[in-house]
C-alpha cells in the first residue's frame, strides 16, 4: 500500500460527475480516508474546469461523459492552465478509443466506474505521487497497443539514441510536468526543455503527449499503478 502522506497535508480532491448520487458516493468513500480531503464538487465540466481554478486541488475525479462540457474537454483545459494539477478519469468505457482519447487530453489515471472503491482510492494516491495509474484492463490495452506496433514495424525496441538527460526530460514530460516544473526540476532553462522535448520527438518519431507517455510506460522509465 502506498505510504501516507504526512498528517496536516491531505491530498486536495475536486470531484466532477453529473449524478448527485455518484458524487455523494465517492465524497463518502475518499473522506473516509485520512489522507484525503474532498476541496468541491462540480456537476459538469464547466464547473469543473472553473472550480479548479477556484479551489486548486492536487487531483481531480473527472466523468468523461457530461453535459454543458464534457469530461475530455474539461482535462484539456485544467491540464493545459493548471499544470499542477492531476486528472484521473472515471468512466464506464472499456475500450481503445476512449482511453486513448482521455490520455491525449492529459489525463495521468484511468479508472472504471465498476472498479472496486479501492481502486479509485489506490489511483488518487498514485497520481499525485506523479505515477501513472491504468486499471488493468486498460494497461492490457497498452501492451496490446505496443505489440501491433511492434509486429508491424512501427515500435522501436531501443531508446533510439537517447541521452540521459534526455531521458529524464522524456520520463518528467510523461510524469504531467509542465516545461516550466521541468526546467525547475533539472536547473534548466525553459528554452533548454524545449529543445530536450523537440530532440525527444524527432529521434522517437512521435508527435504528441500521448506518443510520449505510452513510450515512457512501455520502457519503464515511469511506473503505473494498476
Amino acid at each position: 500500500m502506498p505510504e501516507l502522506i504526512k498528517a496536516g497535508a491531505p491530498i486536495k480532491v475536486l470531484v466532477a460527475d453529473d449524478h448527485a448520487i455518484v458524487r455523494a458516493g465517492i465524497r463518502a468513500l475518499l473522506e473516509a480516508q485520512p489522507d484525503i480531503a474532498v476541496v468541491g464538487e462540480a456537476v459538469n465540466g464547466l464547473e469543473a474546469v472553473r472550480l479548479a481554478g477556484e479551489t486548486q486541488p492536487d487531483v481531480v475525479v473527472m466523468d468523461i461523459a457530461m453535459p454543458c462540457m464534457n469530461g475530455l474537454r474539461a482535462t484539456r483545459q485544467i491540464t493545459s492552465s493548471l499544470p499542477g494539477v492531476r486528472v484521473i478519469a472515471l468512466t464506464m468505457h472499456d475500450d481503445e478509443e476512449y482511453f486513448f482519447e482521455v490520455l491525449s487530453a492529459g489525463a495521468l489515471g484511468y479508472v472504471l466506474k465498476a472498479a472496486a472503491p479501492a481502486e479509485l482510492v489506490a489511483a488518487i494516491r498514485a497520481v499525485h505521487q506523479g505515477n501513472v495509474f491504468l486499471y488493468p484492463s486498460v494497461a492490457k490495452m497498452l501492451v496490446n497497443d505496443y505489440m501491433r506496433r511492434v509486429e508491424s514495424g512501427e515500435a522501436k525496441t531501443s531508446y533510439d539514441g537517447l541521452t540521459e538527460r534526455e531521458k529524464e526530460v522524456l520520463t518528467l514530460i510523461a510524469e504531467g510536468l509542465s516545461s516550466q516544473e521541468i526546467a525547475h526540476r533539472l536547473c534548466l532553462s525553459v528554452n533548454t526543455v524545449h529543445v530536450h522535448r523537440a530532440r525527444i520527438m524527432e529521434k522517437l518519431n512521435l508527435h504528441s503527449r500521448t506518443e510520449l507517455v505510452k513510450y515512457a510506460l512501455r520502457k519503464g522509465l515511469i511506473e503505473f499503478e494498476g
